[in-house]
């Protein structure tokens, strides 16, 4: 059997990926509430009402506030002290952005390749800092196309954006089932951990990425 043409598109998720640890800056949340770390991922994982919540936002049927104001309803019924206003936004705070993984997007776009963001948001401001349509060939935000990963939707309409079919394009995630998700549509995938070995992996699947510069 012969090998499977390269890759000449990458999609990349932006929370965990072109930022610092979601999970590290939900479970500093946690700590910070004065609860248990773990609690918040929990909730939205395992909650119903708060997974409700989570996915109502971020496919923009409700806005930060209404989703502020219900999940720490859902955080005081589980014994936190916490009032909704500022929520997201001290979630936020504990995101940075990854220059390394900043880099290598910028690499591959000016090696020739497509790239896009493909991203759940969380959060009216959460791209503020990233100027996202000079760093990406196409963006697709789920609060703005009314869906979210792991939706085959929200995969088709960022590879549409793109310019690439799926059999063509890479996804990158810090999340599995986001990349076993894109995978049904045909839709290579990296589990981002970090820009190193993400930029190796994308090396295989491009048939040769970008060296790095200096």
């Amino acid at each position: 059997m012969s090998e499977a043409p390269p890759r000449r598109a990458v999609l990349f998720d932006f929370g965990g990926v072109l930022t610092t640890s979601v999970v590290t800056a939900f479970t500093g949340l946690g700590a910070e509430l004065g609860g248990d770390p773990g609690l918040p991922l929990r909730l939205l994982s395992r909650d119903g009402e708060s997974s409700a919540l989570l996915v109502a936002h971020e496919e923009g049927r409700i806005g930060e506030r209404e989703f502020e104001d219900g999940f720490a309803a859902r955080l005081r019924a589980h014994g936190l002290t916490v009032e909704g206003p500022g929520l997201v936004s001290r979630l936020q705070a504990r995101l940075r952005p990854d220059p390394e993984t900043i880099a290598l997007v910028a690499r591959l776009r000016a090696g020739g390749h497509r790239v896009g963001l493909l991203s759940n948001s969380l959060g009216d401001h959460c791209y503020a800092g990233f100027d996202l349509p000079a760093m990406f060939d196409a963006v697709t935000v789920s609060g703005r196309i009314g869906v979210r990963k792991p939706s085959r939707r929200a995969y088709a309409i960022a590879c549409e954006r793109l310019g690439a079919p799926p059999e063509a394009t890479v996804m990158v995630d810090d999340l599995r089932q986001n990349i076993d998700a894109a995978a049904r549509l045909g839709i290579a995938g990296v589990v981002h951990r970090d820009a190193a070995t993400t930029a190796a992996e994308l090396a295989r699947l491009l048939g040769g990425a970008p060296e790095r510069t200096t």
